[in-house]
């Protein structure tokens, strides 16, 4: 089998597809599978985009950062409820209080 650049891409989808598939089945790499589509729709945005075809390009682009965004909204709760705790200790330090 002589390898060139679609084959590549051909054995690329194939290794996706048994990944999803081992996840699917129970096995292993379950949260991570969760994240590869996301992150693959980023990937085919920016080719769109850098082949020319922006308009496809960007609105891919767009729904994966969403879709990757939604699945980091969990840390980004985590870090916001941080920040608010520091604010308000900052907060409490400055301020004296009141006799």
């Amino acid at each position: 089998m002589k390898i060139n650049r679609n084959s590549g891409w051909a054995l690329f989808l194939i290794a996706c597809g048994a990944l999803i598939l081992i996840g699917k089945l129970g096995f292993g790499l379950g949260h991570l599978m969760s994240y590869l589509f996301p992150i693959a729709m980023i990937g085919l945005g920016y080719l769109g985009i850098r082949n020319g075809s922006k308009f496809i390009g960007w609105v891919i682009l767009v729904i994966g950062l969403l879709a990757l965004l939604g699945k980091f909204s969990g840390l980004f709760a985590i870090l916001i409820a941080a920040g608010l705790i520091g604010y308000g200790v900052t907060l409490l330090k400055r301020n004296p209080g009141v006799h």
